[in-house]
């Protein structure tokens, strides 16, 4: 077998959709991205979502539209994708690195107030491979400091902290790579309950233009197209059905794969995880090194991927800019995480082949 470690669900409702894109000749944004919108905003309810061309733009346009600026610094992550703190670079400004919560991976909220300083101005969690972030914690430090938070949704569509959908606590940030839970290709989304800035996030996007030629104030060309927003819709309307076979798929894995030294994903009861991706750490009582076990899950035809290899300040990048950080608990994790499959995309045959592939380490 070879088995990947992600697979995008495309089928004939979205091949259809860009026909009747391509066939009206408005490729560009228009209607059609407008009502990808609205059912957006509508599935994690919120009142406005808008569409951009890539998720790290969704990030970027976000700090800009809150005026974050060179000399003012934004709390995040120091483990996941470098485009979150990447996004807070191009404002100019400093990512203040903060540790992770060693069972989720995520943002722990304990490490958060000590590093608030009079330049802070938002808070940037990432709900990393799916499972939300500490949600209450985080914004009730905003609350008491006065700060926005941001919610870097990329790898969590429909995920849920008591019940509520992420992307509709703070400002929600997403992205339709093809890899994600769901796709346009490449695309973003900002959602937000906050009319007005709603519109400043319309106008960066599209050359600060109020009207035909009007432009009042410097923005972007940061447009979703129509073809894009086709797919979109689609996708979000299987987004479900998608997530349920993730967790489906992550339940049979985590019942079924049986190897002292390997940590399966873990699941706040508060949640909805909707497994991005299914990770797992190889401690010292496994039976082979992280890399050992990599190289054989691939000579296997198990598809697998470290996400990530070191906390985003070991970059070379931020180590020349000097943002430095002491995070012991992601400089651990990101030597002994590693992921497998879980998307959709995997029949029962494959489910089992990788449980015994995994377990057959054994031997």
């Amino acid at each position: 077998m070879n088995i990947p470690i992600a697979k995008p669900t495309v089928e004939d409702g979205e091949i259809k959709g860009i026909i009747e894109v391509l066939k009206s000749g408005m490729l560009a944004q228009g209607k059609v991205v407008e009502e990808f919108e609205r059912s957006f905003a509508k599935y994690v309810g919120v009142d406005h979502a808008i569409a951009v061309c890539n998720g790290t733009v969704a990030l970027d346009l976000a700090l800009k539209a809150l005026k974050i600026k060179e000399g003012d610094e934004v709390i995040t992550t120091s483990f996941t994708f470098i485009a979150t703190s990447n996004s807070i670079l191009y404002q100019g400004a400093k990512p203040i690195f903060i540790d992770i919560d060693g069972k989720t991976y995520n943002i722990n909220p304990d490490e958060i107030v000590d590093r608030i300083t009079p330049k802070t101005k938002a808070i940037m969690g990432v709900h990393l491979y799916g499972h939300p972030f500490d949600v209450k914690p985080l914004m009730d430090i905003c609350e008491d400091h006065k700060l926005v938070l941001i919610e870097d949704a990329a790898q969590a569509h429909g995920a849920e902290c008591e019940s509520k959908k992420v992307g509709g606590f703070g400002i929600g940030c997403f992205s339709f790579y093809p890899t994600k839970n769901m796709t346009t290709g490449e695309g973003g989304m900002i959602t937000t309950d906050d009319a007005n800035f709603a519109e400043k996030i319309r106008l960066l996007r599209n050359h600060g233009d109020t009207g035909k030629y009007n432009h009042t104030m410097l923005g972007y060309n940061y447009r979703m197209t129509n073809i894009q927003a086709a797919i979109g819709m689609e996708q979000l309307k299987k987004l479900d059905e998608l997530n349920k076979k993730r967790r489906e798929n992550a339940k049979y894995l985590s019942s079924n794969i049986k190897v002292d030294g390997l940590v399966k994903p873990f699941e706040k009861r508060s949640v909805k995880h909707v497994y991005h991706q299914y990770v797992i750490r190889v401690e010292e009582e496994f039976p082979m090194y992280r890399d050992e076990f990599m190289q054989y899950l691939t000579d296997e035809g198990v598809g697998c991927a470290i996400h990530y290899p070191k906390p985003i300040y070991k970059q070379q990048l931020y180590v020349e800019l000097k943002c430095q950080a002491s995070c012991p608990v992601a400089e651990e994790v990101s030597k002994k995480v590693l992921s497998i499959p879980v998307h959709p995309g995997l029949t029962k045959d494959e489910l089992k082949f990788i449980v015994k592939t995994v377990n057959d380490v054994v031997s």
